[in-house]
């Protein structure tokens, strides 16, 4: 597992932080990706509430591997000027977090339309990122999202070689790709691989978009891991279960079921 570092979208173990880092540290996972505690969204806490919870996770050993932002996760018709500056409470997180990775989207398609007639208002918005963001030293990354401009392997390229930018990297999220009726290997992942720079973990059953412990479903986990490594990727794996909470022991024990599976297939490796 020296190619790869792991963290975890760790709310969905639990809305409480201490149980996130408990179960985080029983797993031997020392980075989050902080994204709510206790409901609240990160980009909805104060400064000085987003510097204490910064400061428990230090105090135990967690450091934050990127910020999962919302941000871009609004309808391309929606008004954007407050979402740049919504855009900026991100940059603000990523500081006092002390992380230079925020997670982003490009904007929902209304349904039933040609996200081509939308193409030039999702890169004048990013646009718009990328300026704001240019001082910082930050890295934004993009996520293949369900319904976005960039839930397919196309146009997330497109949006990535049309800004061209040093900072703009994608979050790769087979699962993702999987219930957009992609497919993840090796079509999508050979298409973008080279912009790659942060993966989400999970898997997902072409069938029924159905999201799997990683290595039942149709993400080709393996594969995509097995290239990854021998292309000398030195970056975060990000462990995001999206598993039923119903069982018993609840978002702790299917963290467990997913942490587990990710890890028989690292073991292979």
């Amino acid at each position: 597992m020296e190619s790869f570092t792991l963290s975890a979208l760790a709310d969905e173990i639990s809305g409480d932080l201490d149980e996130q880092i408990r179960v985080l540290k029983e797993h031997d996972i020392q980075y989050l990706e902080l994204r709510s505690v206790e409901g609240v969204g990160v980009l909805d806490f104060s400064t000085r509430e987003l510097s204490a919870i910064y400061g428990n996770l230090a105090k135990k050993g967690i450091a934050v591997s990127a910020i999962a932002s919302p941000i871009g996760k609004i309808s391309i018709t929606d008004e954007f000027e407050p979402h740049l500056e919504l855009f900026r409470q991100a940059i603000r997180a990523a500081q006092i977090c002390q992380t230079n990775s925020i997670r982003m989207f490009s904007f929902f398609i209304p349904p039933g339309e040609d996200p081509a007639l939308y193409r030039k208002e999702v890169l004048r918005r990013w646009t718009a990122f990328v300026e704001t963001a240019r001082p910082y030293g930050l890295t934004l990354l993009h996520e293949n999202e369900k319904e976005i401009y960039g839930d397919s392997a196309d146009r997330c390229l497109d949006l990535l070689e049309t800004l061209d930018c040093s900072f703009v990297k994608a979050t790769f999220d087979p699962a993702n790709f999987v219930q957009c009726q992609e497919e993840v290997y090796p079509r999508a992942w050979q298409m973008l691989q080279k912009h790659v720079a942060y993966l989400h973990i999970k898997d997902a059953l072409l069938e029924d978009g159905t999201v799997t412990p990683v290595g039942l479903g149709d993400g080709r986990i393996f594969e995509l891991l097995r290239d990854l490594k021998g292309s000398g990727y030195r970056g975060f794996l990000s462990l995001e279960p999206h598993l039923d909470n119903s069982l018993p022991g609840g978002g702790p024990e299917m963290f467990g079921v997913a942490i587990r599976a990710l890890k028989e297939i690292l073991n292979r490796l």
